[in-house]
C-alpha cells in the first residue's frame, strides 16, 4: 500500500503543482486582460481542481499514517500501542479508498464534459410516425434538462403539418450537460400503433439523435475564406410564420462541404451566431472523427458517445417499456421516460464506460 500511495502522490503532485501555478496566473492582470488566454487557463484549472484537492487529502492521510507508524514502533505502553494500532488500520482503509477515488479521477477525461450541448434529432424510417416521435424525443430531452435546471434553446426546426418534426437542432445549456447527454447519440426506435392505422397493427419507426459539444471560438477557429454564407426567407410548417425579410442564414464550410442553417430568430445577426455555433460543433466532431478513425477497433469495445448508426434504445408503447440495448437496462414506466426520467440509462452507461476505462488503464 505504501508503495502505491507514494506512486499516486508523485503523479498527482505534478497536477497539484500545475494547479497552483494556474491559480496564480488567473489573477494576473495581464492575463485577465487577454480574454482568450484567460478563458483557456480558467478551463484548464477547473479540469485539474478535483485531482489537486484529492492530492492534498491523500498527502495528509499518508503523512498521518507514517507518523502513527513511528509512534507505534517506539511506544512501550500497551494501551497507547493498541490505540496507535487501531489508528493505523483506520488510516490504511482511508488511504486505500482515496487511492481508488484518485484512480477514477486520473482516467482520461473528455475535455468537453462540462460543455453545453447541441442536439440534432432527425426523422428516419417511418415517415410521419417518425416525425411525431422526433417531437416526443425533443420533449423528453427538454424535460430532462428542466430536471437538471439546464436551459433549452431551439436553434433550427423543420416541422410537419400535423405536429411532427422532420429535423430539430437545439442547445442545452448547463454545467456538465455534455457529460450526461453524450451517450444519447444513435438510432432511437419506437414501436406502437399509429393513430392513422385503422387495423391496429404495430409499426416500428426510427429517429436519429446526434449529440455535439458546443465548441467555443477560443477552442476552434474557422477561417472566413472557407465559408460561403447565403441568406433566405424563413418559413414554418405549411407556409406559416413566413418572414418578409431574408433573416435566415445558410453557411457552407467549403473544405468539408458541411452545411448548417438557422432560421429560428428574426434577426439575421442572431441566426448567423447560432449557425456558426452549430458549424463549430459539427466541424469539431468531423475532425475528431478523422483523428479517432485509426482507433476504430478499440472503440468498438467501448460505450463512447454512441455511433449514430447504432440502435441504442427501443421505446415499446404496447408493453409500456423502454430498453437501452447497450447496457441491457429496461424501464417498465415508458411514460416516466418520455417525461424526462432517463437518468437510470445515463448512470448505467457512465458506469460501463468507467469500468471499461479502468480495465484498460
Amino acid at each position: 500500500m505504501e508503495e502505491l500511495a507514494s506512486e499516486i502522490l508523485e503523479k498527482t503532485g505534478k497536477t497539484k503543482a500545475r494547479f497552483d501555478e494556474l491559480t496564480e496566473m488567473v489573477v494576473d492582470p495581464a492575463i485577465i486582460a487577454d480574454n482568450r488566454e484567460f478563458k483557456k487557463l480558467v478551463k484548464e484549472r477547473a479540469r485539474l481542481e478535483d485531482v489537486a484537492e484529492a492530492h492534498v487529502e491523500l498527502e495528509k492521510l499518508y503523512n498521518d499514517y507514517v507518523s502513527c507508524q513511528k509512534e507505534y514502533e517506539k511506544e512501550t505502553d500497551h494501551e497507547l500501542r493498541a490505540m496507535f494500532y487501531d489508528e493505523i488500520g483506520s488510516l490504511k482503509v482511508q488511504i486505500e479508498e482515496k487511492i481508488e477515488d484518485i484512480k477514477i479521477l486520473l482516467l482520461p477525461k473528455d475535455v468537453n464534459d462540462d460543455s453545453n450541448v447541441i442536439i440534432e434529432i432527425r426523422q428516419a424510417a417511418g415517415g410521419e410516425e417518425s416525425a411525431l416521435f422526433c417531437n416526443e424525443l425533443y420533449r423528453m430531452y427538454a424535460m430532462y434538462a428542466e430536471k437538471n435546471r439546464w436551459s433549452v434553446e431551439v436553434m433550427d426546426i423543420s416541422q410537419t403539418e400535423i405536429g411532427g418534426i422532420k429535423e430539430i437542432t437545439f442547445m442545452v445549456k448547463g454545467k456538465g450537460a455534455y457529460s450526461k447527454l453524450k451517450y444519447e447519440s444513435g438510432v432511437h426506435r419506437v414501436q406502437r400503433v399509429p393513430e392513422t392505422e385503422s387495423g391496429g397493427r404495430i409499426h416500428t419507426s426510427t429517429s436519429t439523435v446526434a449529440v455535439l459539444p458546443e465548441i467555443e471560438e477560443v477552442e476552434f477557429e474557422i477561417e472566413e475564406k472557407d465559408l460561403k454564407i447565403d441568406t433566405f426567407r424563413a418559413s414554418g410548417a405549411g407556409g406559416q410564420h413566413i418572414n418578409k425579410t431574408e433573416s435566415a442564414i445558410r453557411i457552407t464550410h467549403l473544405p468539408t462541404g458541411t452545411v448548417v442553417a438557422c432560421q429560428d430568430e428574426r434577426s439575421q445577426t442572431k441566426n448567423k451566431e447560432r449557425a456558426m455555433s452549430i458549424l463549430r460543433a459539427k466541424l469539431y466532431d468531423f475532425y475528431q472523427g478523422q483523428i479517432e478513425s485509426e482507433y476504430k477497433e478499440n472503440r468498438k469495445n467501448q460505450v463512447g458517445t454512441g455511433d449514430r448508426s447504432e440502435r441504442v434504445r427501443t421505446y415499446n408503447y404496447p408493453q409500456g417499456r423502454c430498453t437501452d440495448h447497450r447496457v441491457n437496462v429496461t424501464s417498465y414506466s415508458l411514460s416516466n421516460v418520455l417525461n424526462g426520467d432517463i437518468e437510470q440509462f445515463i448512470e448505467a452507461l457512465t458506469l460501463k464506460d468507467r469500468a471499461e476505462k479502468l480495465a484498460n488503464a
